[in-house]
């Protein structure tokens, strides 16, 4: 059995209760556990979360917030959202505005991928101004494949991001606080351009699917994007990094029935043939907790 999980027995002890009590919380849906081969296994991670979150003190208190998800716009997130039938409302205009309506309440999770140029880490609470949160979670969604996307034959021939400058390519761009944006401005300083070396597109992209279809319509040679939005609009696709999409929530957010649903669907595996049928995922450390103030 391994360690980052606990049998019906362990956790029981664990918590210092009854088995009984264990049971009738599962069958509540008040407790989050995973069915293995017929038996109850109980995430250690989730189970310290679910103890926290009946110690907030005055956090309890408050209502919870609308069941929203805001953040970045993510096809397999989204999918998943409509098929669990968790009744999460989404409202996607890249993770910078996630992280405000967060902050604001004014969402109960957020989907984000943002890269921290200082430490090229992905989604720090502390370079997103969410450390003083002190009930803040990150929990993993998906290892996702981001690159360029190309007319079909990339006739500009452009292998690379200095390329663009190169070729004079228009580039479709998305709104500025989008995780696309923050890892585009990265990629042009390591590669020496600055943004003034470039032809933009009129109008950013609000979501990868705008850009990619940008792209396919002929209003821009190139864009930055997520290697399943080029296989949606069939353009030619170049990989370039390997970026974590993660989900952000309060505590006590986890275990409201909308996120517990989703989380419960992604656990199906009808969700893992649904990833392998998308390209550019890896969905192998789903829920795992990368953060827990």
């Amino acid at each position: 059995m391994p360690n980052d999980y606990l049998t019906t027995v362990e956790v029981a002890d664990y918590l210092r209760l009854k088995e009984r009590k264990v049971y009738d919380l599962v069958r509540q849906g008040h407790i989050p556990c995973s069915r293995a081969t017929g038996k109850l296994l109980f995430p250690r991670q989730h189970i310290d979360m679910w103890v926290l979150s009946h110690l907030e003190g005055d956090q309890a208190q408050r209502q919870p917030p609308p069941p929203v998800l805001a953040g970045s716009q993510d096809p397999l997130l989204e999918w998943a959202v409509r098929e669990s039938g968790s009744d999460l409302a989404s409202l996607c205009q890249g993770s910078g505005d996630g992280v405000r309506r967060l902050l604001e309440s004014r969402a109960m999770l957020a989907g984000i991928h943002l890269l921290d140029a200082a430490s090229r880490r992905y989604n720090e609470p502390a370079a997103l101004g969410l450390g003083g949160v002190r009930d803040l979670i990150v929990l993993h969604w998906a290892t996702r494949r981001q690159g360029l996307l190309l007319a079909p034959g990339n006739p500009l021939d452009i292998r690379t991001v200095g390329d663009i400058a190169k070729r004079k390519a228009v580039l479709a761009h998305r709104q500025p606080g989008a995780g696309a944006a923050q890892l585009m401005n990265c990629l042009l300083q390591q590669a020496g351009i600055v943004p003034e070396a470039l032809r933009w597109a009129a109008h950013p992209a609000l979501s990868e699917d705008d850009l990619a279809l940008t792209i396919a319509q002929g209003e821009a040679d190139v864009g930055l994007g997520m290697e399943s939005a080029a296989q949606r609009q069939q353009l030619d696709f170049i990989p370039l990094v390997e970026e974590s999409f993660d989900l952000v929530m309060h505590r006590r957010s986890y275990f409201e029935p909308a996120v517990q649903a989703l989380f419960e669907f992604a656990r199906e595996p009808r969700f893992a043939q649904r990833a392998s049928t998308l390209r550019g995922y890896d969905v192998s450390q789903l829920g795992r907790v990368l953060y827990n103030a």
